[in-house]
């Protein structure tokens, strides 16, 4: 019954989670990580430059990973053949109480904030008096409120107990959900989807942060994955539970359809948000998890040292955000130019949010059935267009496990992104060009959702680039997003105007265009990233000599045929120590 005891025994007041006060014991390093079975020493992997091939620079982890660590892995195995089995099972456990309540989360954050275009499409417009641009003015709104709140979490990521933070405000934007039942004009709609907007505004970077938090780089790919699948998951649900509820509430209790569906999304949204409070852990360095032991504390903390993945400073406050040296690193880095611009491209190559495709089904006429004006009449009614729209978000599930399977199979996170936008400016480009057979748009459609296939891809990415300090890799997460969310905010007044639904013909070749800056950006990103991993070779475990130069090569190669020289080999390594030693401070 420990399983049960145990937890139920970290509760302070016997129901709320506490920070855990977990001190790291001088041996940590030994005991905890072979607790069952001895890990592997790392090895150094001593690798001569001259005559380095050209098209090496197409290998993403030539200088992130040695030869032995790669070898050990396989893109089918859920764990790394390195880890100890204490460590699979900590690593279990993160993807229960983590991995799959980020899904959730997710799930729930898309279900309320799609569920607009679910109910634009019933008799949402005539009832409030919604025309012109109001739908895409109403979803600006909304961007609004979601990039002004997100600057205060440069501080809280760091500061404070995500595991009451992150619910709290799922709760907030769940009533403000439910309060949109009431609406009777478009103002107050506006005013609600802005708060709405606020309170989710930490939802999508806060999980990335917290992955980047517990996860190494061979693990943190696939759980983005399957954060991301929460996306796709709420887009699909909203459309299946909307044509649900139309067929079956409409007119309920004197309430339209459209009011039901705020209300059963902001229901759903209230217990994830209550569930979060027990689930989420925090930081290995500020743990708020029951389900965690100290020792897998202490081992996660470990694997973020053996991984250089910097954690918090024990000394935080808010005088660390305001700190000059921080903000001088930042702006003085490449990360944060190169980075945000990638995600600007990333926001906006998908068609995904502007709600294209539901109107577009919204248009569609029937080829047999009239209207009693002898008009031909709309092909799909009484939730069947609902239902529709959960074909797009289905397929793209699939689309999301192809890509995010790729980065991992072929240990290729640029290829994965070059590989989804084909299939993305594909579908677009048909779309632009529109006048093409119907069956063409369903293909086009289909691949809505290879836009965004590879943002876990690239955020997974983005995590293992400013690793090495915790408040640079929050803040420039935070900030990346802001400014690419700005660009959608203001873009889609200017190419996804409600009024030229369906055809969008700005929307299509501009989400094209972004496609392909993004293949091209990503470019950019590879050649900084392995410059800075060339730099720090020797923290993972890569020797870098030109034999070229004699006074270049280390004594282990000059010495590598005299076996019996054991001073030398002695002599080496000691060599080596002093320069790992020199290279970590």
């Amino acid at each position: 019954m420990s399983f049960i005891t145990g937890p139920l025994s970290r509760l302070k007041y016997g129901f709320l989670p506490q920070l855990r006060v977990v001190e790291d014991l001088p041996h940590d390093k030994v005991d905890i990580a072979t607790t069952v079975e001895t890990v592997p020493e790392p090895t150094i992997e001593y690798r001569d430059e001259k005559g380095r091939k050209w098209y090496k620079y197409f290998d993403e982890y030539e200088y992130r990973s040695n030869k032995q660590t790669r070898s050990r892995h396989k893109w089918y195995k859920w764990f790394h053949e390195d880890d100890t089995p204490a460590e699979r099972k900590l690593i279990l456990k993160l993807d229960v109480i983590l991995t799959l309540y980020s899904l959730m989360a997710y799930w729930v954050k898309y279900l309320d904030q799609t569920n607009l275009n679910n109910a634009y499409v019933t008799s949402m417009p005539l009832d409030i008096g919604m025309k012109g641009n109001d739908l895409v003015n109403t979803q600006v709104m909304f961007n609004v409120g979601n990039i002004v709140f997100q600057i205060p979490f440069i501080y809280l990521l760091n500061a404070a107990p995500l595991n009451y933070l992150l619910p709290a405000f799922d709760g907030l934007w769940s009533i403000v959900t439910i309060c949109l039942y009431r609406t009777t004009n478009v103002p107050t709609l506006k005013a609600l989807r802005f708060l709405i907007g606020a309170f989710e505004s930490q939802a999508y970077y806060s999980y990335h942060f917290l992955l980047g938090s517990w996860f190494t780089v061979d693990e943190i790919s696939r759980r983005a994955m399957v954060f991301y699948f929460g996306q796709y998951l709420g887009v699909l649900t909203s459309g299946l539970l909307s044509g649900a509820i139309v067929r079956s509430l409409d007119g309920t209790n004197g309430l339209h359809s459209w009011q039901w569906i705020f209300i059963i999304d902001g229901l759903i949204s209230l217990g994830v948000g209550f569930i979060g409070i027990y689930s989420i852990p925090g930081t290995p360095k500020s743990c708020y998890s029951i389900w965690l032991t100290d020792d897998e504390i202490r081992l996660a903390r470990r694997r973020l040292e053996r991984n250089n993945i910097g954690s918090k400073e024990d000394d935080y406050s808010f005088k660390k955000v305001l700190d000059f040296k921080l903000w001088k690193s930042i702006f003085t880095s490449w990360e944060i130019y190169v980075l945000s611009w990638w995600n600007i491209f990333c926001w906006n190559n998908s068609n995904g949010s502007s709600g294209a495709y539901v109107l577009w089904l919204k248009s569609l006429l029937s080829s047999t059935e009239k209207n009693a004006d002898g008009t031909p009449a709309a092909r799909f009614t009484g939730g069947a267009l609902q239902d529709r729209t959960a074909l797009t978000p289905g397929l793209g599930i699939v689309w999301l496990t192809i890509v995010c399977s790729f980065a991992d199979f072929f240990h290729s996170r640029w290829g994965a992104i070059l590989f989804s936008q084909v299939f993305n400016i594909t579908g677009n480009a048909i779309l632009a060009a529109w006048d093409v057979p119907e069956k063409a748009k369903w293909f086009a459609w289909c691949l809505q959702y290879f836009g965004w296939a590879m943002a876990p891809v690239l955020y997974s990415w983005q995590n293992d680039i400013c690793r090495r300090d915790q408040q640079k890799r929050s803040t420039i997460l935070v900030l990346m997003n802001a400014f690419a969310q700005t660009t959608t905010a203001f873009m889609a007044v200017i190419v996804w105007k409600t009024v030229e639904a369906p055809r969008y013909f700005k929307g299509f070749t501009f989400t094209a265009c972004s496609g392909g800056a993004l293949c091209l950006w990503t470019f950019v990103v590879l050649w900084f990233y392995k410059r800075e991993e060339r730099k720090h070779a020797l923290d993972n475990g890569i020797y870098l000599y030109n034999s070229s130069n004699p006074e270049d090569v280390p004594p282990v190669i000059t010495n590598k045929d005299n076996t019996g020289d054991k001073e030398s080999e002695k002599e080496s390594e000691k060599i080596l120590d002093n320069e790992l030693e020199f290279d970590s401070n």
